[in-house]
């Protein structure tokens, strides 16, 4: 396993995990992503990326919700986590992410391609 693919894993595992208000999909707008997360999710055409866009919306969010869920980016993991990206409903972990974890990710993101999932 490759040094990324080991952080990338331990920071998914330390992302603290809370409960979202059924249905809602505020939080399923454009992000980046690391090409190596996106790599690792199936592919959508150009059509669905571009039609997912075009509705500020995530081209892995289906009518029942995120269809890659348990693979789903760090960035997706964090939104509710951190003060840096907080849930417009108040929705949060009973703990919010540790301030040192938070930085360390905000490197990761600085230190690796980030692409438009």
């Amino acid at each position: 396993m490759s040094a990324i693919a080991q952080k990338i894993r331990f920071f998914r595992r330390r992302i603290p995990s809370f409960e979202c208000i059924p249905g809602c999909h505020d939080c399923c707008g454009p992000v980046t992503t690391s090409s190596f997360e996106i790599a690792e999710l199936p592919v959508k055409t150009e059509a669905q990326h571009e039609a997912a866009l075009a509705e500020l919306s995530c081209p892995y969010l289906a009518e029942k919700g995120c269809e890659v869920y348990d693979d789903r980016p760090i960035i997706c993991r964090l939104f509710g986590t951190t003060p840096r990206l907080l849930c417009p409903h108040g929705k949060r972990p009973e703990e919010m992410i540790d301030a040192e974890l938070d930085m360390e990710i905000q490197e990761f993101f600085l230190s690796t391609r980030q692409v438009l999932l």
